[in-house]
């Protein structure tokens, strides 16, 4: 029985399902970053509070995806999924009628848990089905969905609420996303290659343990909540200066800024290229500074300058999130997944918490204020990045 390969219907049938079931996870937590100034005004709550209608998400989204990964291993991936993608899709579109804030934060705190079904093991079920030689072609298309399904929800979300209300903006991403999860679960080939296996949660938790104790990968673990809580700041409230005076841009336009996501798709690569002739700490390095520079450039008044800065900025983040996370791979010898799946932890944590408190930034300094809260938290990465370049390689086992 021969595994997926390139060029077959089996292997494309997998990879429009994966790339569709990328795009859904990634439009669906996504969506709401837009809609922040609306829901401040709505439910006349602060921008910080309105901010947790992301940060609630990602937070459930990072501690399910520890325990999500170890289901799979007894229930098989397929299920858990393609239930994790049509229930979230279902979410959605019960969102997009709440009656409240309290409400509307009750429905995402559930859809992170939920969401957490796909990114967990996604990438398990192409390592298994797919052979060798066509593994990097269908990681890269998974990826992409991702990608592109965080950036479409965004534009989506903004272009709809502009011409109707973020109720069927959100309503309509669940209908588009429940379509394309039928699609999904009619069309992902079965798992053949999968052996379902005891539940032990206690040795999860026990590898979880001892890659913390590793300081190399805890180093990259914080370096991963700098990186994503700094992006993620920045895209919460650019939304809140633009929609106001001296810009008055519209919903739609706000939505389409997030286009300079693809500055993301040619940074990873070219950035991971470089690492291999400069090295990783030199190139990490390399990001975190672009990264620094484009939130600097955002202080401008001029709006296309501004926006030369956050493309800067996604070009920096994208760059630096690809060698912080294959660096994890290369530490970690032994208990990947966990290993990886601590990076993600952190991760997210970093988009709820500093996400959130960018808020407090905004409320009482304005956009310089977040800049200010964005640089510091950018600064701190760079001692780690020295640490890790110190740390001897014959530390990298996790016994």
């Amino acid at each position: 029985m021969n595994k997926l390969q390139q060029g077959t219907p089996a292997f494309r049938k997998a990879n429009f399902a994966l790339f569709a079931g990328g795009f859904i996870t990634f439009s669906i937590l996504y969506d709401v970053q837009p809609l922040m100034p609306i829901f401040s005004k709505e439910f006349h709550v602060s921008a910080a509070t309105g901010s947790l209608t992301l940060s609630v998400t990602t937070f459930t989204l990072a501690v399910a995806m520890l325990i999500t990964s170890s289901l799979s291993e007894a229930w098989g991936r397929k299920i858990i999924m393609a239930a994790s993608l049509l229930l979230s899709s279902l979410l959605v579109i019960f969102t997009a009628f709440s009656s409240n804030f309290g409400s509307l934060l009750g429905f995402r705190v559930v859809q992170g848990v939920v969401l957490a079904g796909l990114p967990a093991i996604a990438m398990a079920y192409l390592g298994e089905e797919v052979e060798p030689k066509s593994l990097g072609v269908a990681m890269g298309i998974y990826i992409s969905g991702n990608s592109i399904g965080g950036m479409a929800g965004r534009i989506i979300t903004g272009a709809i609420t502009d011409f109707f209300s973020w109720r069927i903006a959100m309503g309509s991403i669940g209908l588009i996303s429940f379509i394309l999860s039928i699609w999904f679960w009619r069309h992902l080939p079965n798992s053949k290659y999968f052996s379902p296996k005891p539940l032990k949660l206690k040795q999860l938790f026990t590898s979880l343990f001892r890659h913390l104790k590793d300081p190399a990968l805890l180093c990259l673990y914080v370096i991963a909540f700098i990186l994503m809580g700094s992006f993620v700041t920045l895209y919460n409230y650019i939304g809140f200066q633009l929609l106001n005076p001296p810009y008055n841009l519209s919903q739609t336009i706000v939505g389409w800024i997030f286009i300079v996501y693809l500055t993301g798709t040619f940074s990873s690569t070219w950035m991971g290229q470089l690492s291999d002739r400069l090295g990783q700490k030199n190139v990490l390095s390399m990001g975190l500074v672009m990264m620094i520079s484009g939130a600097a450039i955002t202080l401008a008044s001029p709006l296309l300058v501004k926006i030369a800065g956050i493309a800067l900025f996604t070009f920096g983040f994208f760059g630096s999130h690809s060698i912080a996370s294959s660096w994890v791979g290369r530490r970690a010898t032994s208990e990947k997944a966990q290993a990886s799946s601590l990076y993600l932890f952190f991760y997210y944590s970093g988009s709820s918490l500093a996400g959130t408190t960018g808020g407090f930034f905004w409320t009482h300094f304005g956009w310089s204020g977040v800049i200010g809260f964005i640089v510091l938290l950018l600064l701190f990465a760079f001692p780690l990045t020295l640490r890790l370049a110190a740390i001897p390689a014959k530390m990298v086992q996790s016994k």
